[in-house]
């Protein structure tokens, strides 16, 4: 059984820190990524749903879904570790039923500093357990910050991108908790390959959140990452879900496929169906039984369901996807089929050697759960098994250096 917790916990020392990694040039990306999954007073399953990141890139110039970024500059450090980068905070807003985006999509410099700088304000004696914030310098409050008794994150957002539509808020604030041990533990992962090239993520796999919608208050769940890759992005899918009872699954599979070559906006193609996986992986916090169980043999099936995008999406009329995910190792079997409500959609272009531009496009999907099953020693649970079951998916293309 899962208890809860009144500080997050694990190694968040690598929180505000960039450049632990000698810097590559064109292929440096960081970010700091939130996904919060709000209840919804209309009873949609997959409830509302906000991603936000915050991000740098070594890279001379960038096109973010049309809009063009230069980013002047590698980050700059300070004597006490503050750093000032030059960054875009991107995000985007889905009510429940469509989708919007880009909610915000704001080029600025922004300040990173944890808690043991001067600047900092507050009681010293609680610095260096992993306090510290991004802070946006833009006139409206976007910052993103964790206390230094580690109790709590905050989260800031503004917005006047769709003034007229009544179910978009202009000005988000959240407090985001800790849920369980397992979920609000950090977790740290990284790899290094040839030539530097590699990742490190920093996770929380979940949180407890409360805030407030303009002045309507709202509470859910959050998933937290911060990256840094530096390594040519192929295509990838990955997911997650939150369970009603405090637990946890997700599956990652980056992969080579046809779809490397892929240049379009289209989120269902007949190329999908084949890809070779480079790595597959999985996690299973259940509540049910305490354990963390990771997974190995991880498969993923995309189809085209019969839900189609909208006329506000980027390929309006196209067939959204599904997805069924099989997880297994020598004591759990997890089946899991997930459709895709709407779609978040960003490409990216970027010059790279003789002249060339590398494409690549990433899609988020808010999801409904279609079914599930768990299989293990104490029997078969399923969705009728759970109050609720929300999550998200992404599917990207093309490649990136």
């Amino acid at each position: 059984m899962t208890t809860a917790m009144k500080n997050f916990a694990g190694d968040l020392s690598r929180m505000w820190k960039l450049q632990t990694r000698p810097p590559l040039h064109h292929l440096t990306w960081d970010w700091w990524w939130w996904l919060l999954m709000l209840d919804d007073e209309n009873g949609n399953p997959s409830g509302k749903q906000l991603m936000v990141l915050w991000s740098t890139k070594d890279n001379p110039k960038v096109l973010v879904s049309g809009t063009e970024w230069r980013p002047k500059g590698r980050p700059g450090f300070d004597g006490n570790g503050g750093i000032s980068l030059d960054g875009m905070v991107c995000a985007w807003w889905f009510d429940g039923n469509r989708m919007f985006e880009p909610y915000i999509k704001r080029k600025c410099r922004m300040i990173v500093v944890d808690d043991q700088h001067p600047a900092w304000p507050g009681d010293s004696t609680l610095s260096g357990a992993g306090g510290g914030a991004v802070i946006p310098l833009t006139k409206e409050d976007m910052s993103m910050g964790l206390k230094s008794d580690l109790s709590e994150f905050w989260l800031n957002l503004h917005s006047d991108e769709f003034p007229e539509q009544e179910s978009v808020p202009a000005k988000m604030e959240f407090r985001l908790v800790p849920w369980n041990q397992a979920m609000s533990t950090a977790k740290h992962a990284t790899a290094t390959y040839a030539m530097e090239m590699g990742y490190d993520i920093l996770r929380l796999h979940g949180c407890k959140v409360t805030g407030y919608l303009d002045d309507s208050k709202v509470t859910g769940t959050a998933y937290f990452q911060k990256v840094c890759v530096q390594a040519p992005s192929v295509p990838w899918y990955w997911g997650m879900l939150h369970l009603s009872d405090g637990s946890y699954i997700d599956w990652f599979l980056p992969h080579l496929s046809m779809t490397i070559l892929s240049r379009d906006n289209q989120p269902w193609k007949k190329r999908d169906l084949n890809h070779m996986s480079l790595s597959q992986g999985g996690l299973f916090h259940d509540a049910k039984t305490g354990h963390s169980i990771p997974f190995t043999k991880v498969r993923v099936e995309k189809y085209a369901s019969a839900t189609v995008e909208g006329s506000h999406g980027a390929n309006p009329g196209s067939n959204l996807p599904g997805f069924k995910i099989e997880m297994r190792n020598d004591t759990v079997q997890i089946y899991i089929d997930v459709e895709a409500i709407d779609r978040a959609h960003w490409a990216f272009e970027q010059p790279t050697i003789g002249g060339l531009v590398s494409n690549f496009t990433y899609n988020e999907y808010p999801l409904k759960v279609v079914d599930l099953l768990i299989v293990d020693a104490t029997g078969n649970r399923s969705v009728a098994d759970y109050e609720w079951i929300r999550g998200n998916a992404e599917h990207s293309w093309g490649i990136l250096h």
